[in-house]
């Protein structure tokens, strides 16, 4: 793979969940931080995907070869940020966040923000909305942070 995340091809996908350990006061600008951390970390090795923070909640899918996304995944694992880290789907895929950096998905009624990586750098995409292939696992996202979690 190159420089630049590539629009799609065979990848490996992991989607996992896990609780928000931040305290809420301190939320906006740790998920700020991490945001811009992880942008840059994801792009320079191919991994591209969409996280959703709902509520204590967050539900993310990673996409890219399979050793520096279950790199990732381990760290996120360790991360005292997160609790109850646990793996939702995970196996080789069609890549369909190919241009997604790393976005931020609503949970409910306020927009998606989707993240373009480009060789200058990372911008918030046009709104073009997603395509069928990337709703279907956005919709995994989003209902592990509402009804499963509810029953941990």
């Amino acid at each position: 793979m190159g420089d630049a995340a590539q629009e799609s091809g065979r990848v490996f996908r992991l989607i996992y969940r896990s609780r928000n350990l931040i305290p809420p006061d301190r939320r906006k600008a740790e998920l700020g931080t991490l945001f811009s951390a992880a942008r840059s970390s994801n792009k320079k090795q191919d991994i591209t995907g969409a996280l959703l923070v709902h509520g204590d909640w967050f539900a993310q899918v990673l996409e890219g070869s399979e050793t520096p996304v279950r790199a990732l995944y381990e760290r996120i694992q360790q991360d005292g940020r997160h609790d109850k880290v646990s793996i939702l789907a995970e196996g080789p895929a069609e890549r369909v966040f190919g241009r997604w950096s790393m976005a931020r998905v609503s949970a409910e009624g306020e927009p998606d923000i989707p993240l373009i990586a480009h060789r200058d750098g990372i911008s918030p995409a046009a709104s073009r909305g997603t395509t069928p292939d990337q709703e279907a696992v956005l919709d995994t996202l989003r209902q592990a942070t509402r009804d499963d979690a509810h029953a941990v």
